[in-house]
């Protein structure tokens, strides 16, 4: 009777524990606005995910919806992500003016240098002073892409005299500032909506890298594609986020939420550097083997641009010590000095 008393008390133990393990299982959606073949699925989330599920014994499990397609569209990710809606997404700060006025420092002209890894490892180390915009949510990965080039159907680039009265895409304010420096008329969207909008003339152009000619087909559309040469060859760029829901990351068990901060530590920000840098060269195949031309400005014909954006970063800091960020212009040269710091590793 006690043999049989310990093997009923060992299963009940057992059965106890098989509850006990499948209750710490977890599905993460994560939603974004890209397709299922864009480098953000593609190249990061898909083996990130899969790497995750495979350190956590299939415990952690996630469901990617690319393209909208838990519903919204793509200014309301954040809101989405900090309301529950999704327990992941990936968006652009940009998106919802106003609620990230730190992070924009990166989007400024001449603190982005076109190195996404070194400014992805300049917001690593920077990440105490961004924390006020993210309160709300729980970060995983705040980084850019290479950078903007200058995409357009028809007109010929090569000095921001060039520009003059174009209609151009932009996704922040920021980038609307610089575009209206240049003496062009900036036009906020979403980047899904830049094809349409390239293709029945609603623009002139947009700035976006090279990176999502091919899942927007620019390279059907786009005549030229414009940067500059060596260091600071791009137009700025912008701050992308992945976030989660706050709730849903405190509620996990300490041994989840430990896989999920060693794999989204220093690492896991150069190794997204690292992906956008090298999806660069395939967009601007594509753009060579459609219809367009690359041109690459020189020196001279680029100082024509970043001279007319000089006064953009003064416009930032003002609004920013309005805003209360007391310490904007030191924000700024730390940001500067960050990138270069790690430019030249």
């Amino acid at each position: 009777m006690k043999h049989i008393s310990k093997l009923l008390a060992g299963a009940a133990i057992a059965t106890l524990m098989s509850f006990g393990a499948q209750a710490q299982e977890v599905t993460l959606t994560i939603h974004h606005f890209l397709g299922p073949k864009a480098p953000i699925q593609k190249d990061l989330l898909e083996p990130w995910t899969q790497k995750i599920e495979k350190e956590s014994g299939g415990r952690i499990k996630f469901e990617i919806f690319p393209s909208m397609s838990m519903g919204g569209n793509p200014p309301e990710l954040y809101r989405q992500v900090r309301d529950g809606v999704a327990d992941i997404v990936w968006t652009l700060p940009g998106y919802t003016p106003g609620v990230f006025p730190h992070t924009e420092v990166f989007e400024l002209p001449g603190v982005h240098l076109g190195d996404a890894r070194a400014t992805n490892l300049a917001i690593y180390d920077m990440m105490d002073e961004l924390a006020p915009d993210l309160k709300d949510i729980h970060p995983l990965l705040v980084h850019v892409h290479a950078g903007q080039a200058i995409h357009t159907t028809q007109k010929e680039i090569h000095t921001v005299a060039d520009v003059k009265g174009l209609k151009l895409r932009t996704p922040t304010r920021t980038g609307s500032w610089v575009i209206e420096s240049w003496g062009a008329e900036p036009v906020g969207m979403p980047v899904p909506a830049l094809t349409q909008a390239l293709s029945l003339g609603v623009v002139d152009g947009g700035l976006v890298p090279f990176e999502v000619v091919g899942p927007l087909k620019l390279n059907e559309l786009v005549s030229y594609s414009v940067e500059g040469q060596g260091a600071n060859s791009r137009f700025g760029t912008s701050v992308f986020l992945l976030a989660m829901n706050k709730d849903r990351y405190e509620s996990l068990p300490d041994d989840l939420k430990k896989i999920l901060d060693d794999n989204t530590g220093r690492d896991f920000y150069a190794h997204a550097g690292d992906v956008w840098n090298d999806v660069e060269e395939a967009g601007k195949q594509l753009i060579r083997d459609g219809k367009g031309e690359i041109i690459e400005l020189t020196p001279e014909q680029k100082k024509t641009f970043d001279d007319a954006s000089a006064g953009v970063t003064d416009r930032w800091i003002k609004e920013a010590n309005s805003a209360g960020i007391d310490n904007a212009a030191e924000l700024v040269e730390e940001a500067k000095a960050a990138v270069l710091k790690h430019t030249k590793e």
